[in-house]
C-alpha cells in the first residue's frame, strides 16, 4: 500500500516557478515518497531541458529547484541517519535551446550540470554522435564529476594525445556517509554502434568477460551492486547479461539497475533482491527509489531481522511536488546554490535570446495525442505544408521523407521561439538526394520503413547486406518519441504499430471527485499503478509512423507518374534509406548523394517556414 495521499491546495503557498518565464503549477492530489535505508533521486534524457517546462505547469521546475530539492532530502537523510544517492544516465544533449543554441552547444550546460552533486553519472548515446560532443563530455562533464562518472564499456581517443583510453573510470566503490553502506557501481551504455569515430563502445557482453569487471563483482566485501547505464530496463539484453553474470558470482548480494534511453517510466522487477527504475524524460520526472533492509559494514546499521524492501516513486517536476516531498513552502524552499543556478539559468537563457520569436503557432500541434493523419497532428502538418512549402522550387519530380524521430516535442498554440525550434527539433542533420530513382522503387520505400521495417532488417541481415545501424537502440532515434503513458502500453507501441493507444485508467480520490484532474502520466510497471507521485487525468495517445513523405511535382493521376524521381531524405536515415532500396533492387552508395538545401537542417527548415507563413497579431 502506498502512504496516505495528500492534496496540494493552491490557497496554502502560492509556487512560482523560478523561471519568470515559466507558468506557476497547479495544485493536485500527491502520495509521498516512501523514504527508506538508502534513497536515490535519478534524471535520465533530461536532454537539456534544465531550464524547466515553460509552457507546461506539471514539469516547470528548473535545475536550481532539483538542487535545493536534493540539498533538502540530504539534509533529512542526515537527520535521520538514511542516506541518499544522486544518479544520472545519460543523454544530457540535444533537445532544448539552453544546450543547443550556445556556440560551442553546452557552453553554459557544462558548467551548470556539475552545480548537483551526483554520486553515479553516465554517458548516453547523444553524448556521441558529434565529434565534438563527446570530446566535450570528455574535457568538461567528466572533469567536472571527477569520481562519480563511471564509462564501464565506453573508450575515446584522448583529443591531446591521440590514445585511445577510458572516457571515464570503470567502476566505483563507495561507503555511504550515514548507513556505512557498501557500494560497487557500474556505468554502461547499451551495444550502440552510430558513434563518431573518436569514441569506442564496447559490448557489453565482451566488457563482463574483462578481468577488472570479473574482480568487482566477486568483491564479498559490498553490501549493494548499483548498475546504472543509458540502456532500457526492461526487455533488454544488457541489462539482463549484466544481471546473470552478477549473480553467477554473487547469488543474493542485492542489485539495483537505473536505466534510460526509451523515455519512459518504468520499474522493473528481475527477483525480490533486484529491480530497476527507468525515469522518464526532458527534465518531466525525478525518479525516486528506496531500499530498505540492506546489510551494511558499519555495525548493528539494521536489524539482521529486517527484510529487504524496494519503492519506487514518480516526481513530477514542479514546485507543488517539491516543495510537499522535502516539507517546504515557497518561503523557505530555495537554498542559496539553487536559486544561484536559477539565476545563471535565466541569464544564459536572455543570452541566448530564446524568447526570439519567429511566429505564432494557431493552434496546438500534437505529436502522439492526434491521430494521424489530422488537422492537429504535428506530423501532418510537417507532410502537407512544411516540407512542400520548402521543396517547391524542384525542377523535377520529387518525393521527400523524413524521420519523425527528427521531431521531438509538441509545439503550443502562441509564440514559436529559438527555444521552440530545438524543443521541436534539435538535431543538426541535414537534407540529402538522390537523383533519377526509378518512382517503382521510390514509391514504395515509404510502406517499407513504415510497415516492414524489422522485417526488412531480417532480410538485409540474412542477405550479408548489413546488420548496423538496424539495432532496436538505434531505431529509438529513427522512430518518433514514444508515448509516456507506462510500461504496458509503451511495449504495445513499440512493437504493434495499431491504430489508437489509451493508457490505463487511474481512479480519482474520492475526496476530490468533482475537482478535475491534470492531464499526464498514468504509469503501469511491476509494482502496479501507484508509482506517480501525482494523480493524473488519462492522455490518450495514438500511433504514428516511422516516417512521412511528400510528393513534390508527381501527379495523383497514376497514368501521369514520372519513370524517376529525385528522392530527398532527413541525413539521420541514409544508411535505412540506402539499403532499403538495395532491398528493393535499386542500388545507390552514398557517393551517390547529393546535399540540398545549402546544408539546413529540419530545425532550420521549420523556423523558416514559421517565420514566413505564422505571424503574429499585433
Amino acid at each position: 500500500m502506498f502512504a496516505r495521499l495528500h492534496v496540494f491546495l493552491a490557497l496554502v503557498h502560492i509556487a512560482v516557478a523560478e523561471q519568470p518565464e515559466a507558468p506557476a503549477p497547479i495544485s493536485a492530489p500527491i502520495r509521498d515518497i516512501p523514504w527508506g535505508q538508502l534513497n536515490f533521486l535519478h534524471t535520465t534524457d533530461t536532454h537539456g531541458w534544465h531550464g524547466g517546462h515553460l509552457q507546461e505547469a506539471q514539469y516547470a521546475a528548473d535545475w536550481g529547484d532539483y538542487i535545493s530539492f536534493a540539498q533538502h532530502l540530504h539534509k533529512r537523510a542526515d537527520e535521520d541517519g538514511s542516506d541518499l544517492l544522486l544518479i544520472d544516465t545519460g543523454d544530457r544533449v540535444e533537445g532544448n535551446g539552453l544546450y543547443d543554441a550556445s556556440n560551442p552547444k553546452g557552453k553554459y550546460t557544462v558548467d551548470i550540470l556539475p552545480q548537483q552533486h551526483i554520486d553515479v553519472i553516465t554517458s548516453g548515446n547523444h553524448e556521441l554522435y558529434q565529434h565534438n560532443t563527446s570530446e566535450r563530455e570528455f574535457e568538461k562533464v567528466v572533469s567536472g564529476f571527477k569520481d562519480s562518472y563511471i564509462a564501464s564499456n565506453l573508450d575515446i581517443y584522448n583529443p591531446k594525445s591521440g590514445k585511445l583510453e577510458p572516457l571515464a573510470r570503470r567502476y566505483r566503490k563507495f561507503t555511504t556517509k550515514n548507513q556505512g553502506i557498501r557500494v560497487i557501481a557500474f556505468g554502461f551504455l547499451f551495444n550502440f554502434q552510430g558513434n563518431a569515430n573518436n569514441s569506442v563502445v564496447q559490448k557489453v557482453e565482451d566488457t563482463v568477460k574483462e578481468q577488472w569487471f570479473k574482480d568487482a563483482i566477486e568483491d564479498h566485501d559490498v553490501d549493494l551492486f548499483l548498475v546504472a547505464g543509458h540502456v532500457p530496463v526492461r526487455d533488454t539484453e544488457e541489462f539482463d547479461l549484466i544481471y546473470k553474470t552478477i549473480r553467477a558470482a554473487q547469488w543474493d548480494t542485492p542489485i539495483v539497475f537505473f536505466g534510460g534511453h526509451t523515455h519512459i517510466r518504468d520499474y522493473r522487477k528481475w527477483e525480490k533482491r533486484a529491480y530497476g527504475l527507468e525515469s522518464g524524460r526532458y527534465m518531466e520526472t525525478l525518479g525516486f527509489l528506496s531500499i530498505s533492509g540492506l546489510s551494511s559494514g558499519k555495525k548493528y546499521a539494521i536489524s539482521p531481522e529486517a527484510s529487504l524492501t524496494y519503492q519506487r516513486r514518480y516526481i513530477d517536476n514542479n514546485l507543488y511536488s517539491l516543495h510537499y516531498h522535502s516539507g517546504k513552502n515557497s518561503s523557505n524552499f530555495q537554498t542559496a546554490l539553487g536559486r544561484n543556478v536559477s539565476k545563471t539559468i535565466h541569464e544564459a537563457r536572455k543570452h541566448l535570446k530564446l524568447d526570439h520569436t519567429f511566429g505564432c503557432a494557431p493552434q496546438d500541434y500534437w505529436l502522439n495525442r492526434a491521430p494521424y493523419p489530422s488537422n492537429a497532428s504535428m506530423l501532418t502538418w510537417l507532410e502537407k505544408e512544411v516540407l512542400p512549402d520548402t521543396f517547391n522550387d524542384a525542377k523535377v519530380p520529387s518525393i521527400v521523407i523524413t524521420n519523425t524521430g527528427a521531431m521531438r516535442f509538441d509545439i503550443f498554440k502562441g509564440p514559436f521561439t529559438i527555444d521552440t525550434t530545438f524543443l521541436v527539433s534539435p538535431f543538426t542533420s541535414s537534407f540529402r538526394k538522390l537523383k533519377d530513382v526509378p518512382y517503382k522503387a521510390a514509391s514504395q520505400l515509404l510502406s517499407l520503413l513504415n510497415n516492414e521495417g524489422r522485417i526488412m532488417l531480417n532480410e538485409l541481415a540474412a542477405l550479408g547486406l548489413g546488420d548496423e545501424p538496424f539495432g532496436e537502440h538505434r531505431l529509438h532515434d529513427l522512430l518518433p518519441p514514444l508515448p509516456p503513458v507506462g510500461k504496458q502500453s509503451i511495449r504495445s507501441s513499440a512493437q504493434d504499430f495499431a491504430p489508437p493507444l489509451t493508457s490505463q485508467h487511474q481512479t480519482p480520490l474520492s475526496d476530490n471527485k468533482d475537482r478535475p484532474l491534470i492531464p499526464g502520466y498514468t504509469t503501469i510497471d511491476d509494482a502496479g499503478d501507484d508509482g506517480d507521485d501525482t494523480i493524473h487525468q488519462t492522455i490518450q495517445f495514438y500511433h504514428v509512423p516511422n516516417c512521412i513523405a511528400a510528393n513534390i511535382n508527381i501527379s495523383k493521376n497514376p497514368a501521369e507518374t514520372p519513370e524517376t524521381v529525385d528522392l530527398v531524405y532527413n541525413e539521420f536515415m541514409q544508411d535505412w534509406v540506402i539499403l532499403a532500396l538495395r532491398f528493393l533492387g535499386e542500388v545507390r552508395g552514398k557517393d551517390d548523394t547529393v546535399s540540398v538545401l545549402d546544408g539546413k537542417s529540419m530545425t532550420d527548415v521549420i523556423s523558416q517556414w514559421v517565420a514566413k507563413y505564422w505571424k503574429c497579431k499585433d
